[in-house]
């Protein structure tokens, strides 16, 4: 343990420093040694820090440290710490290294509030458990508050709230949650500190410091690449960052041979959708043998929590994943990040990175490039001040893609996979944020397809009217006889050819299409629409059930004058009426 870890302990609670020693810290990272000092001493705090650099202690020793030294010590159900987080695999993984202090500072309970979760289930462990500290979701967080039962209102369980956490709010708030937080914030009481942890500055993000922090102080962590460089880069400082220049035909055949090289270290390897992440697992399970072959996407739900699980557990793994994964998620000694697409934004990029060299480990990232989009690499040190070196493309890398074709022609499964998997990167293109280098018009989609080894072009509106070259369909296979290798899935395919042949049913338009970038973003904006009708709506109910209660009042008062004589039963008769007349215009 360094000196500045030696220090810090001397003034923490003596459970906390024991559970810090047990942990195997050696050396305390920038954002730790600028954060914890200062957040310890009733300061709120705005921190700015690149990924991987260690936040998660930096707010839960203060945390931990402000509950301990309070006057009067936390009862069963009253909550001292909240802590947000924008993912429950982001919420697990806090609750994991909270729960190791909890051992020593084993005064405290802490829940999850995610989800996922049974709420009823959630509701009745309070009642029964009590809770110290909450670790939630916005969304989940927002619906446990509004909701009442017998023995539970978790409103009135944090007016003793000491300290709220906001961790990666700049993706909180690029996921929609900025009226849900402001809910919460409305519920939380004024007098607290608060922590607001973030990989990037945004307006967004500003605009919360500026609503939920009192006085905020301002800890900007950089890391220096070397004394050399000017660049002052967004990635890790121990991260060497490659790129490779590659045709849209030879990638795959490069990343099959990149894979087989690696398949004894832990590898995250980036793709743009889920249709493609389905696919490609499958083909790198096929052809990377002996390789634990492992994948996460949003639709996965559940799963999710079980295959983190699994890969940090492993000592090799290969993960096939979207840019759920690009955040937050800690899983030990991965070696390599690729990014098989180039993501969405320039940030992506820099978080997608920081899955490797965390905390002071060293790592490899490396991007895999059209010939077209090279001027990528140029962009990124500019904007995202991140240094790149080639990875020429290896010689030695067989062609599987007619391998794969043979694949395709006895799995159905497969064929499908691929052409949603084409479709959805045709239509993620189009929406690229960098659109000035990544230009749908210069993309060869003849090129593509080969590449992605399909057997055919799938119809869509973006190739209508398009001249395709460098692709030839496999013109003697008819797409209706390949079956499914799952037979309980061809079955039902069999009856379901049956029914059409004898008219029972109408023939399906099979249709390729995913979802584009564009429809997400409309519906992300109508969430948050309905998030906000739903709290005006709210409000209007508390005003108008305020109103009633005041005249309800008011017509007790009237009452008992009369009973007491205070007035007569024409003044009663008067004054009832004119207050009633006052109702029917206000209703009007």
């Amino acid at each position: 343990m360094d000196e500045s870890w030696k220090n810090l302990t001397v003034t923490l609670d003596k459970n906390i420093s024991k559970a810090i020693q047990e942990l195997g810290f050696h050396k305390m990272t920038p954002v730790q040694a600028a954060t914890i000092p200062r957040f310890i001493q009733n300061k709120d705090v705005a921190v700015e820090a690149i990924t991987g650099s260690g936040k998660t202690l930096a707010f839960v020793i203060p945390l931990l440290q402000m509950l301990l030294r309070r006057e009067s010590p936390l009862k069963k159900h009253e909550i001292g710490g909240i802590i947000l987080t924008p993912t429950r695999e982001l919420a697990i993984q806090i609750d994991e290294v909270l729960k190791h202090f909890l051992k020593h500072v084993n005064q405290f309970q802490s829940v999850l509030f995610i989800g996922g979760s049974d709420v009823n289930a959630d509701i009745e462990n309070f009642k029964t458990n009590g809770c110290n500290i909450i670790i939630a979701t916005p969304g989940r967080m927002e619906d446990m508050f509004q909701r009442k039962q017998d023995g539970y209102n978790l409103s009135a369980s944090v007016k003793a709230l000491e300290v709220l956490v906001l961790d990666e709010a700049d993706r909180l708030l690029e996921m929609g949650f900025e009226t849900s937080i402001n809910t919460i914030l409305g519920y939380l009481p004024k007098q607290r500190r608060t922590g607001l942890f973030s990989a990037t500055q945004t307006d967004e993000v500003e605009n919360l410091i500026r609503a939920g922090l009192r006085n905020p102080l301002r800890i900007t962590v950089k890391e220096k690449k070397s004394t050399e460089s000017q660049l002052i880069p967004k990635t890790p400082a121990l991260l060497e960052n490659y790129f490779m220049i590659v045709d849209a035909d030879e990638k795959l055949n490069q990343l099959i041979h990149f894979l087989r090289k690696h398949k004894k270290e832990k590898i995250m390897v980036f793709f743009s959708s889920c249709a493609a992440v389905e696919y490609f697992k499958k083909i790198i399970e096929l052809l990377v043998k002996n390789s634990n072959v492992l994948h996460i996407h949003g639709k996965l739900k559940q799963k999710r929590v079980k295959v983190i699980e699994k890969l940090r557990n492993a000592d090799s793994g290969i993960l096939v994943c979207t840019d759920l994964m690009a955040r937050g998620i800690d899983i030990p000694d991965i070696n390599w990040v690729v990014q098989f697409d180039a993501p969405s934004s320039a940030r992506s990029f820099v978080h997608r990175c920081g899955r490797t060299a965390r905390i002071g480990n060293r790592g490899n990232a490396l991007v895999m490039l059209l010939p077209t989009e090279e001027t990528y690499i140029t962009f990124l040190k500019i904007n995202q001040r991140t240094p790149m070196l080639e990875m020429d493309k290896s010689p030695e890398a067989a062609n599987i893609l007619p391998k794969l074709k043979k694949f395709a022609k006895r799995d159905r499964s497969l064929y499908e996979n691929g052409m949603k998997a084409f479709v959805s990167f045709i239509q993620f293109y189009g929406k690229h944020e960098c659109s000035m280098i990544f230009k749908t018009k210069e993309l060869d989609i003849g090129q593509l397809a080969t590449g992605y080894a399909l057997l055919r072009l799938p119809k869509m509106p973006e190739l209508k009217g398009k001249i395709i070259s460098n692709f030839e369909e496999e013109e003697d296979v008819n797409p209706e006889t390949i079956m499914y290798k799952d037979k309980s899935r061809e079955k039902l395919r069999q009856e379901e050819i049956k029914k059409r042949e004898a008219g029972e049913i109408t023939k399906k338009s099979r249709s390729f299409k995913s979802k584009p970038w564009s429809n997400q973003i409309v519906r992300k904006e109508k969430r948050q629409q309905n998030r906000e009708r739903r709290a005006r709506k709210k409000k209007r109910k508390i005003e108008l059930d305020q109103g009633e209660l005041d005249e309800l009042d008011k017509d007790i008062k009237l009452m008992k004058k009369l009973k007491t004589g205070k007035v007569s039963k024409e003044e009663f008769a008067k004054d009832f009426d004119e207050m009633e007349e006052k109702k029917v215009i206000g209703v009007k």
